[in-house]
Order: C-alpha cells, then structure tokens, then sequence
C-alpha cells in the first residue's frame, strides 16, 4: 500500500481524470456459434450468455487477459479470462487503449456493478445493451498506478480463494471424521446385517464396549414398528393460507434431526383426519434421482409443541414400542452406512426412483441396549455438533473475507477527480 500511497503522490496528486469506457476501449461484440458447432477436441472456451462456458473450440477470437460482460441471460455479468478464448455474440468483450489495463476495467466494473446491472431491460431474456457498457463511468489514473492495484487487487483475490479452499477443506475433513466414527461405532456386526430377509427372523448378540457387555439384537423394521403416509387430499390452495406447520421434503432429506422450527403451513380442517407427527417418528424421503439418495431419513428427537404434519412426498416410521430407541440414537443410525446400503435397495425405477414399503419393512436393523445408544449418541453428537458449527461459521468467515476484500476495492479504485 506504501508503493500505492508514493505513485499517486508522485504521479497524480492532485487527483485523477474521470471519463467513460468508450473513451479508452473499444466494445467489440462477439460472433454466434451453436452447441453443435463446438469441437470435442477443443481447449478454446466459449462464453455466449453466462460465465460458465457453452462449451470449447479449437480458435479464439479475443486474446488472454481481456475483460468480457455478458449481454444476453446473465446480463452485466462480468468475466477476465486470463487464456484466449471466443467470445459469441451474447459477449461484449473490452478491448482496450494503451491508456488503460484490461484487468483494471475489469476491477472497476466488479466494484460498480450495480451500474450495469441497472442498466438490464428486464424481459423474458434479460439484455444489457452495448451503450451501457461503453457509458460506464470509470476513474484513469496513470498505468503504473493502475498496475500497482491490479497486483494488490490480484494478491487479495487469491488470499481469499485459497483461505476459502481451506475452510471448505476442513469442514470436509470434519465430515469425513464424523462419518467414520459414526459408521464405526454403528456396525456392532457387520455379518448381521441382511440376514431375515423375510423381515421375521431375529439375531442377537453381545458386544462389549468400554469395558462392558451389551446385548444387541437385530430386528426388521416391519417387526418393531409400522409406515404412515404424509399429507393426503390437499389442493394447491391449502397451502397458501394455511393454519398447521408441515415438514417439507427438503427438512427431511437435510436433516438427521428434524428441524420443527418450519415456517410452511396447510390447512386443516377441524375434526380432518391426517396423520400427525409424534417423538420418535423416523421420517423418509419417498423419491429421489438416484437410489442412492431415496430414503433419507430425519428423526422427530423432541416432543412438538404443536400438531406438526408430514409432506405427501415422504414417509414416517412409528416404533410398537417407544423405548426400543432412544431417538438421537436412531438418527444416526438410520444414516450410518449399513442401514443406508440396505435403503438404497428398497429404490426401484428408471429415471425415477420410488421407494417400495414392502422392501423397507424388510430392512435390518441393529438393536443396541438402550443404555449404550444413549453413550453412542453422545459421542456422535458432539462430532456432529464440530461439524454444524463449522458449517455454519464457514458462510459467516467467507462473507466476512468478502466483505473486507470489497471494501479495501472500493478505496483503492476509487480516486479524487482532477479539478478543473
């Protein structure tokens, strides 16, 4: 920043000329190309109306470190693609004078994008057009000023993605770890797992665990409890002023331990007969794209406080006997990995898995003492405790970083004008 601090001193002291991009670049549009005119063989990217590549070509028709934005779809969007690449005609890349650097446009167009983004006709196709972006006010400082900020700008940028890379890096490994030892301390015996296959036979067993014996019996879900459908009968209408909270697919399929504080509602009618949701109730998704990811399950762990419904896109599981698991036992349990192999089998079709009832009754699942599960839950639960908090602190580091990097852009890109 001393660097900075001298060469504004010593080259622009008395501020800076204030103009417009069509002044010092010109905005060349690119040329059309279609998904079937790419080549395979290509390592030329293709940016038509978003940042994410159409696709890759075998030429370029714009050099590498050029400023682009995006006309059509993603409007003012703005891209720098440090390689050549072809720009299509949804692109509008900035190819500049001698008086100015590509990389700095680019970072005055990121520090003010809010001027073009107000410039987008919104449409069924959002567009911005090509005066908007040669109209965009931008301070000119001399060259070596302008570089000395696209170094500091840069250096910044990629603190900020590698300190992003490690945080994601950690919450990774903290998940890994959880998983390991919830698998771990959830396969009492790995042999047992598919056998009673015609969901009436039963094993037990004793393991010993931290100096003690426990019994462990192995028991088909269809012996120890009974499936209930969701919601049933409802139009589009009764969710729009309802009166009941109801659990969505997604708090099902996100959460081992159902999150009750929902703020979506059904109506019910007085004396209606639906299904309501008790402690203890395991929860499963219904459907899914991949059978890998049907049946994912939650677990009611506390008593609600209000009646509370389940979506028609899922299914609950209520125990005979309520003290056969202790609920923060099952949620785990019931997303270890032996239980899950068996709940992916229970998926049947094509391009949309269902999950058959019929097979889930027959899934095995182990019975620890109560005594132990409660053991076995508290130490899942402090792992899974390491995990949200850092899940939910990682948004939270990485606005924080953005924040800062945002502001200390904002000073440095922006300059006294020259007086008159």
């Amino acid at each position: 920043m001393s660097k900075l601090k001298e060469l504004i001193d010593r080259l622009c002291p008395d501020g800076v000329e204030y103009t417009t991009i069509e002044k010092i670049a010109e905005i060349k549009r690119g040329v059309r190309v279609v998904k079937s005119d790419l080549n395979i063989d290509g390592n030329i990217p293709v940016f038509q109306n978003s940042l994410t590549p159409l696709g890759y070509y075998t030429k370029a028709n714009f050099p590498s470190d050029t400023t682009f934005v995006i006309g059509a779809g993603a409007a003012g969007e703005i891209g720098y693609s440090s390689v050549p690449y072809w720009g299509a005609d949804d692109c509008y890349s900035i190819i500049c004078s001698p008086k100015v650097i590509s990389k700095y446009i680019f970072y005055q167009l990121c520090n003010n994008q809010i001027f073009l983004k107000s410039k987008v006709r919104k449409a069924s196709i959002p567009r911005l057009a090509r005066t908007a972006i040669e109209q965009f006010p931008i301070p000119l400082p001399p060259i070596e000023v302008q570089e000395e900020i696209v170094k500091i700008l840069d250096r910044f940028a990629d603190y900020a993605a590698e300190l992003q890379a490690e945080l994601q890096a950690e919450l990774q490994a903290r998940k890994e770890q959880y998983e390991y030892y919830r698998n771990l301390l959830l396969t009492f015996n790995p042999s047992a797992y598919g056998f009673g296959t015609d969901g009436k036979q039963e094993i037990k067993d004793v393991t010993t665990w931290g100096g003690h014996s426990y019994e462990i019996a192995w028991k088909a879900m269809g012996e120890i409890g009974k499936f209930f459908g969701g919601l049933t009968g409802k139009s589009k209408t009764d969710f729009i002023s309802g009166n009941a909270r109801f659990v969505s697919y997604m708090n099902v399929y996100s959460n081992i331990a159902l999150d009750q504080s929902v703020n979506e509602f059904v109506l019910i009618h007085p004396n209606e007969k639906q299904n309501v949701l008790k402690y203890g109730d395991a929860l499963f998704t219904g459907s899914s794209e991949t059978p890998d990811e049907c049946g994912m399950s939650s677990v009611v762990t506390s008593e609600p406080k209000e009646p509370l419904y389940l979506n028609s896109f899922s299914f609950g599981f209520r125990l005979n006997e309520i003290s056969i698991y202790y609920p923060d036992f099952l949620k785990h349990l019931l997303r270890s990995k032996g239980v899950r192999a068996q709940i992916a089998k229970t998926a049947n079709g094509v391009t949309r898995f269902n999950v058959s009832k019929a097979l889930f009754a027959k899934v095995i699942l182990p019975i620890p003492a109560y005594e132990l599960q409660i053991k076995i839950a508290n130490i899942l639960d402090r792992f899974e405790t390491l995990v949200n908090d850092l899940t939910k602190g990682l948004p939270a580091e990485i606005a924080a970083v953005k924040e800062q990097y945002e502001f200390y852009r904002n000073k440095l890109l922006t300059f006294k004008p020259l007086s008159a």
